[in-house]
Protein backbone atom coordinates (compact mmCIF):
# COMPACT_ATOMS: atom_id res chain seq x y z
CA UNK A 1 0.00 0.00 0.00
CA UNK A 2 2.87 2.51 0.68
CA UNK A 3 4.21 1.74 -2.79
CA UNK A 4 0.79 3.13 -4.53
CA UNK A 5 0.89 6.10 -2.32
CA UNK A 6 4.45 6.85 -3.16
CA UNK A 7 3.36 6.33 -7.07
CA UNK A 8 0.32 8.46 -6.81
CA UNK A 9 3.09 11.27 -5.38
CA UNK A 10 5.08 10.69 -8.76
CA UNK A 11 1.84 10.57 -11.40
CA UNK A 12 2.13 14.21 -12.34
CA UNK A 13 5.49 14.17 -13.57
CA UNK A 14 5.29 10.28 -14.83
CA UNK A 15 2.39 11.60 -17.16
CA UNK A 16 4.59 14.95 -18.30
CA UNK A 17 7.62 12.91 -19.12
CA UNK A 18 5.52 10.00 -20.96
CA UNK A 19 3.99 13.01 -22.59
CA UNK A 20 7.18 14.89 -23.63
CA UNK A 21 8.74 11.22 -25.59
CA UNK A 22 5.19 10.15 -27.10
CA UNK A 23 3.41 11.06 -30.84
CA UNK A 24 0.40 11.65 -29.12
CA UNK A 25 -1.30 11.64 -25.57
CA UNK A 26 -3.16 8.16 -25.75
CA UNK A 27 0.67 6.58 -26.06
CA UNK A 28 1.85 8.43 -22.89
CA UNK A 29 -1.33 7.28 -20.43
CA UNK A 30 -1.00 3.82 -21.67
CA UNK A 31 2.89 4.01 -21.03
CA UNK A 32 2.62 5.53 -17.68
CA UNK A 33 -0.92 2.79 -16.99
CA UNK A 34 2.27 0.26 -17.86
CA UNK A 35 4.74 1.77 -15.86
CA UNK A 36 2.84 1.42 -12.83
CA UNK A 37 1.59 -2.14 -13.52
CA UNK A 38 5.40 -3.29 -13.52
CA UNK A 39 6.12 -1.24 -10.65
CA UNK A 40 3.28 -2.61 -8.51
CA UNK A 41 4.26 -6.18 -9.98
CA UNK A 42 8.24 -6.15 -9.37
CA UNK A 43 9.86 -7.57 -6.39
CA UNK A 44 12.95 -5.21 -7.43
CA UNK A 45 11.15 -1.89 -6.35
CA UNK A 46 12.48 0.84 -5.19
CA UNK A 47 11.48 1.68 -1.42
CA UNK A 48 12.49 4.66 -1.18
CA UNK A 49 10.70 7.94 -3.11
CA UNK A 50 14.58 9.24 -4.48
CA UNK A 51 15.20 5.77 -5.65
CA UNK A 52 11.90 5.14 -7.26
CA UNK A 53 11.46 8.55 -8.84
CA UNK A 54 14.11 7.84 -11.71
CA UNK A 55 13.44 4.15 -11.40
CA UNK A 56 10.03 4.72 -12.53
CA UNK A 57 10.91 7.11 -15.79
CA UNK A 58 13.26 4.30 -16.36
CA UNK A 59 10.41 1.97 -17.17
CA UNK A 60 8.54 4.46 -18.46
CA UNK A 61 11.38 5.35 -21.42
CA UNK A 62 12.33 0.93 -21.99
CA UNK A 63 8.47 0.47 -22.58
CA UNK A 64 8.09 3.66 -25.05
CA UNK A 65 11.59 2.11 -26.70
CA UNK A 66 10.13 -1.47 -27.02
CA UNK A 67 6.82 -0.14 -28.68
CA UNK A 68 8.94 1.67 -30.92
CA UNK A 69 10.87 -1.33 -32.08
CA UNK A 70 7.35 -3.73 -32.19
CA UNK A 71 5.77 -0.52 -34.56
CA UNK A 72 9.32 -1.06 -36.61
CA UNK A 73 9.07 -4.77 -36.78
CA UNK A 74 5.90 -4.67 -37.55
CA UNK A 75 6.24 -1.80 -40.57
CA UNK A 76 9.10 -3.88 -42.03
CA UNK A 77 7.18 -7.10 -41.82
CA UNK A 78 3.97 -5.91 -43.68
CA UNK A 79 6.37 -4.17 -45.97
CA UNK A 80 8.39 -7.31 -46.64
CA UNK A 81 5.64 -9.92 -46.54
CA UNK A 82 3.45 -7.09 -49.29
CA UNK A 83 7.58 -7.43 -51.36
CA UNK A 84 7.31 -11.29 -51.03
CA UNK A 85 3.23 -10.84 -52.15
CA UNK A 86 4.61 -9.21 -54.82
CA UNK A 87 6.87 -11.91 -56.02
CA UNK A 88 4.51 -14.71 -55.75
CA UNK A 89 2.24 -13.02 -58.49
CA UNK A 90 0.47 -10.29 -55.83
CA UNK A 91 -2.46 -8.65 -57.91
CA UNK A 92 -3.76 -6.07 -55.27
CA UNK A 93 -6.22 -8.12 -53.94
CA UNK A 94 -6.41 -8.06 -49.83
CA UNK A 95 -7.75 -11.70 -50.55
CA UNK A 96 -4.58 -13.01 -51.60
CA UNK A 97 -2.61 -11.36 -49.31
CA UNK A 98 -4.32 -13.70 -46.75
CA UNK A 99 -4.29 -16.27 -48.38
CA UNK A 100 -0.33 -15.83 -48.77
CA UNK A 101 -0.09 -15.42 -45.35
CA UNK A 102 -2.00 -18.55 -44.56
CA UNK A 103 0.11 -20.59 -47.19
CA UNK A 104 3.19 -19.23 -45.40
CA UNK A 105 2.43 -20.84 -42.19
CA UNK A 106 1.85 -24.36 -43.36
CA UNK A 107 5.85 -24.51 -45.20
CA UNK A 108 7.79 -26.68 -43.38
CA UNK A 109 9.81 -24.25 -40.49
CA UNK A 110 13.39 -24.30 -42.09
CA UNK A 111 10.94 -23.04 -45.74
CA UNK A 112 9.83 -20.46 -43.69
CA UNK A 113 12.74 -19.73 -42.36
CA UNK A 114 14.68 -18.77 -45.46
CA UNK A 115 11.84 -17.17 -46.77
CA UNK A 116 11.51 -14.58 -43.53
CA UNK A 117 15.68 -14.45 -43.66
CA UNK A 118 15.78 -13.25 -47.14
CA UNK A 119 12.20 -12.13 -48.16
CA UNK A 120 10.81 -10.64 -45.02
CA UNK A 121 13.61 -9.48 -43.44
CA UNK A 122 15.35 -8.51 -46.29
CA UNK A 123 18.51 -10.05 -45.58
CA UNK A 124 21.32 -10.74 -48.34
CA UNK A 125 22.42 -14.20 -49.08
CA UNK A 126 25.05 -14.26 -47.16
CA UNK A 127 23.55 -12.39 -43.90
CA UNK A 128 20.95 -15.69 -44.60
CA UNK A 129 23.64 -18.05 -44.69
CA UNK A 130 25.47 -16.58 -41.46
CA UNK A 131 22.69 -16.90 -39.29
CA UNK A 132 21.39 -20.35 -40.63
CA UNK A 133 25.11 -21.54 -40.50
CA UNK A 134 24.95 -22.59 -43.88
CA UNK A 135 27.27 -21.75 -47.06
CA UNK A 136 25.58 -19.22 -49.62
CA UNK A 137 24.86 -21.29 -52.16
CA UNK A 138 22.65 -23.57 -49.62
CA UNK A 139 20.25 -20.37 -48.87
CA UNK A 140 20.27 -20.01 -52.63
CA UNK A 141 19.09 -23.27 -53.65
CA UNK A 142 16.45 -23.20 -50.10
CA UNK A 143 14.98 -19.84 -51.06
CA UNK A 144 14.26 -20.88 -54.54
CA UNK A 145 12.79 -23.98 -53.56
CA UNK A 146 11.02 -22.24 -50.88
CA UNK A 147 9.59 -19.40 -53.08
CA UNK A 148 8.45 -22.59 -55.77
CA UNK A 149 6.69 -24.27 -52.50
CA UNK A 150 5.02 -21.24 -51.66
CA UNK A 151 4.23 -20.15 -55.08
CA UNK A 152 2.49 -24.17 -55.37
CA UNK A 153 0.30 -23.87 -52.30
CA UNK A 154 -1.05 -20.30 -53.14
CA UNK A 155 -1.61 -21.37 -56.93
CA UNK A 156 -3.11 -24.46 -55.57
CA UNK A 157 -5.11 -22.77 -52.83
CA UNK A 158 -6.67 -20.64 -55.85
CA UNK A 159 -7.62 -23.47 -57.62
CA UNK A 160 -8.80 -25.08 -54.70
CA UNK A 161 -11.30 -21.88 -54.02
CA UNK A 162 -12.27 -21.63 -57.90
CA UNK A 163 -13.35 -25.12 -58.35
CA UNK A 164 -15.74 -24.41 -54.75
CA UNK A 165 -17.25 -21.64 -56.38
CA UNK A 166 -18.01 -23.45 -59.87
Amino acid sequence: MQSISKIETLLPELRAYARSISAHAEDAEDLVQDAIERALRSDAQPSLLPELRPWMFRVIRNLHYDELRKRRVRREYSSSLARLSYEVGHTGDHARDVLIRREFEKLAPETREVLFLVDIMGMKYAEAAQVMNVPNGTVMSRISRARRALLKLVDGSDTDQKDRQA
